[in-house]
This record gives C-alpha cells, structure tokens and sequence, in this order.
C-alpha cells in the first residue's frame, strides 16, 4: 500500500479539519430559532472531529513544515473553506474587499516560507 506523501497528508486532514471546524463554528448561523445550548453542543460534537483531523495534520507535519508554517497553511485553508462555505451555504456574497484582504493573507504566507539569504 503506498504511503501518502507528509505534505499531501498534512494539508489534506488540515483541509478536512477546516470544514468540520467551519460548519462548528458558523453552520449554525442558518438556525437561529435553535436554543443556544442546543447550537452549543451541536457546535462541541462536530469539533470534536475537527481535532481528530487537526492534531494529527500538525503532528504529521511538523517536521516536514515549521510551526509558523503549519499555522499559515491552516489560516490560509481556513479562509479558502470559509470563502466558499459564506458564499454557498450562507448565502453571503464576497465582495472586492474580501478579496482583497485574502490576497494580503496570501502575500503574507508567501513571506512566511519565502527563505531569505
């Protein structure tokens, strides 16, 4: 059985992780007559599966990527899942400024594994 290259393994449960962790955090937004402490716990169950998937991506990767890598990659995953999951779940356009602000992530993560001298 051939084994899954670390970087391929590591972005692929940080991407998983990000969707479990952005329904979590925000899927309830589409139910607000839901009692708080429903949403609550609804949110702590599927987190539970974001962590699943995240400790072990940073554990993977670490090692292959730097901390300060792992952490760019996941915020860059983060943003990437969220664009879509606002625009196709709840129904909220992106507009110029959301891209914008997303290009000056991207140019940051560039400078994070950019290796100078």
């Amino acid at each position: 059985m051939p084994t899954i290259p670390t970087p391929i393994l590591t972005i692929g449960l940080l991407l998983a992780s990000n969707i479990f962790m952005t329904f979590a955090w925000y899927g309830h937004l589409r139910f607000k007559a839901a009692p708080l402490y429903l949403v609550i716990l609804v949110s702590w169950g599927i987190a539970f599966f974001e962590y699943v998937l995240q400790v072990p991506a940073n554990r993977y990767g670490h090692g292959t990527f730097s901390a300060a890598q792992l952490k760019t990659i996941q915020e860059v995953i983060t943003l990437s899942v969220f664009a879509v999951f606002s625009v196709l779940y709840l129904k909220e356009p992106l507009g110029w400024n959301h891209a914008l602000g997303f290009a000056f992530i991207a140019l940051g993560a560039f400078f994070i594994f950019h290796k100078w001298g």
